[in-house]
C-alpha cells in the first residue's frame, strides 16, 4: 500500500505539482485570445438557455439547459463551501481574486472542450446522445489514438466515479451528523437508496433530478449570500479593496504573500470550476441543440455560475463576518464558512447549510455516476458492465457515509484527476484548429442575421461525424 501511495503521490506531484495549473492558465489565455475573447463576446447569449425560447425543443432528448443543471451540479459542490474556506486560509482574501481570473479564462477552455464534445457525439440506441473527451480523441485525432481514450477512461472512472463518490458520501454524511446528531449508516443508506433510484433511470432522470434540484439548492445558497450582504452592505466596498490589495502583494494577510494568494486561488478554482479537466464535456455532449457552439456557450456559463457567483457567494460570507482572522491558525473549511453563516444570521443557518452541502453532493454523485458510465463505453457497451458500476457505485456512497475511514484508500482521485486534465488538454490543444472552424461558422451565421445558428454536417463532411446525430427540429 504505501509503495502504491508513493507511486500515485509522484503522480500527483508530477501534475498538480507543478505542471498542470501552469498548462491550464496558459492554455485558458492562449484559448481566449486565438478565439478573439469568445466568452466575452457570446456572454449575453449564455442566459438564453435560462428561458424557453432559446432552446430547440428536441422531444425525447435531454435539452441544453438540463445538460447545464446536471454539469453546474457536478461542478458545484464541496470546493464552493470548503474549497473556498481553504483558499482564503491559507492564501489570505487575495485568492478569491484569482479565483475569478481562472474562471473568466477558462470559461473560453471549457466553451472549446464543450463545442468538440458536441461536434463528436454519438447517437445511442434510445435515440440519446454520448460524448465527451474519449469520443473526440477517437473520432478527432483517429482511431490510432484510442490508446490515449482508454487512459483518459481510465482515469475519469478511477478520479470521479470511484474515488470522489465515496468523498462526496462521506461529506454528506459528516455534515449531517454534525447538525442533526443522525448518525452516518442512516445518512448512508438513504443516500444510498436515493442514488441507484437515479442512476438506473439512465441520463434522461439525471437531467430531469438536475433540473429540479440544482436551481433549488443555486437560488437558495445564492439568496442566503445576498441577504448576508444586504446586512453589511457598507463592508462590502472595503471587502473588494481588500480582495484586490491583497492579490497584488499591497496589503499582507499570510506569510507568502501574493504568491500564496496566486497558488491558492488557481489551484481552487480550478478544482472547482473543472474548465479543461475533461469531466464537464461528458454532460455537454448529450445535449439537443442546434450548433456545437451553441452548447460550448452554455457550459461556459457553467464556469461562471460555478465560480464567479457561487464561489463569490461563500467569499463573502466569511470576508464580511468576523470568524476569519487572516493569518490566524485555527478554524478553516466547511467549518469556517459555518461559523460566518451563523455569526451573521444565528444558529439556525448551520442546519440550512447542511441541507445545502446535502444537495450539492448529491448532484455531485448522479454527475460522478454519469461521467463513469460514459467512460465505460471505451471498453464495452454491455449492459452487465453498466449495471456494475451501478452497483459499485450504490455501494461507495453507502461504505462513504457509514465508515468515513474508508475513504482514504481512495488516494490515488486526484493524481488520477491530473493525468485527466493533461490527456484532454493535449486533445484539445491538437483539435484547437476545428474548435475554431465550428466558432467561425457560428459567427459567420450570426452576422448573417440568423439569431439561432443551425449546425450543417455537410460543412463539416471531412470529419468523422455522426450525421443522425443531427437532424434539426
Amino acid at each position: 500500500m504505501e509503495f502504491l501511495r508513493a507511486v500515485f503521490g509522484s503522480i500527483g506531484d508530477g501534475t498538480w505539482g507543478w505542471a498542470l495549473i501552469p498548462f491550464l492558465v496558459v492554455l485558458g489565455v492562449f484559448f481566449t485570445i486565438a478565439s478573439g475573447f469568445v466568452q466575452f463576446r457570446f456572454f449575453g447569449r449564455m442566459f438564453q438557455v435560462l428561458f424557453p425560447g432559446g432552446q430547440p425543443s428536441g422531444e425525447g432528448h435531454v435539452s441544453s439547459r438540463e445538460a447545464l443543471f446536471v454539469s453546474v451540479g457536478g461542478r458545484v459542490g464541496g470546493g464552493n463551501i470548503a474549497g473556498v474556506a481553504v483558499a482564503i486560509t491559507l492564501g489570505g482574501p487575495g485568492a478569491v481574486f484569482w479565483m475569478w481570473a481562472i474562471a473568466l479564462v477558462g470559461m473560453a477552455t471549457s466553451l472549446i472542450e464543450c463545442s468538440l464534445a458536441q461536434l463528436y457525439k454519438r447517437t445511442d440506441e434510445d435515440g440519446t446522445y454520448r460524448g465527451g473527451p474519449a469520443q473526440y480523441i477517437m473520432h478527432g485525432l483517429g482511431r490510432e489514438y484510442k490508446w490515449l481514450a482508454v487512459i483518459y477512461a481510465i482515469s475519469l472512472i478511477a478520479a470521479f466515479a470511484l474515488g470522489f463518490n465515496a468523498f462526496q458520501g462521506n461529506t454528506v454524511a459528516g455534515a449531517v451528523q454534525e447538525s442533526f446528531g443522525l448518525d452516518r449508516i442512516w445518512t448512508g443508506g438513504g443516500l444510498a437508496i436515493i442514488t441507484g433510484f437515479v442512476v438506473y433511470g439512465g441520463i434522461k432522470r439525471i437531467a430531469q433530478v438536475a433540473d429540479v434540484i440544482v436551481p433549488i439548492m443555486a437560488v437558495g445558497y445564492i439568496g442566503m449570500a445576498l441577504v448576508i450582504i444586504v446586512i453589511n452592505i457598507g463592508d462590502v466596498p472595503a471587502v473588494f479593496t481588500m480582495i484586490v490589495k491583497n492579490a497584488f502583494g499591497l496589503e499582507e494577510a499570510v506569510g507568502g504573500g501574493m504568491g500564496a494568494a496566486v497558488a491558492q486561488g488557481l489551484r481552487r478554482g480550478l478544482f472547482s470550476n473543472e474548465a479543461g479537466l475533461g469531466s464537464a464535456p461528458n454532460v455537454a455532449a448529450v445535449a439537443h441543440v442546434r450548433h456545437p457552439v451553441s452548447q460550448g456557450i452554455v457550459q461556459s456559463f457553467s464556469v461562471f455560475i460555478d465560480t464567479i457567483i457561487i464561489c463569490s457567494c461563500t467569499a463573502f460570507v466569511i470576508l464580511l463576518g468576523d470568524v476569519y482572522v487572516a493569518g490566524a491558525a485555527g478554524i478553516d473549511g466547511v467549518v469556517l464558512t459555518q461559523k460566518s453563516m451563523v455569526s451573521h444570521v444565528g444558529e439556525w443557518s448551520q442546519y440550512f447549510l447542511a441541507v445545502a452541502i446535502l444537495l450539492f453532493a448529491f448532484s455531485s454523485i448522479i454527475y460522478n455516476y454519469y461521467l463513469g458510465e460514459n467512460a465505460l463505453t471505451v471498453f464495452t457497451e454491455h449492459p452487465m458492465a453498466r449495471h456494475v458500476l451501478r452497483i459499485l457505485i450504490v455501494g461507495l456512497v453507502f461504505l462513504g457515509s457509514s465508515a468515513p475511514g474508508a475513504t482514504a484508500v481512495f488516494f490515488f482521485s486526484d493524481p488520477m484527476m491530473g493525468v485527466l486534465a493533461l490527456v484532454n488538454l493535449l486533445a484539445i490543444i491538437m483539435l484547437f484548429p476545428i474548435g475554431m472552424r465550428m466558432v467561425n461558422d457560428y459567427r459567420a451565421q450570426l452576422k448573417e442575421g440568423k439569431e439561432h445558428p443551425v449546425f450543417d454536417p455537410e460543412k463539416f463532411s471531412d470529419l468523422d461525424i455522426d450525421a443522425s446525430a443531427w437532424k434539426q427540429d
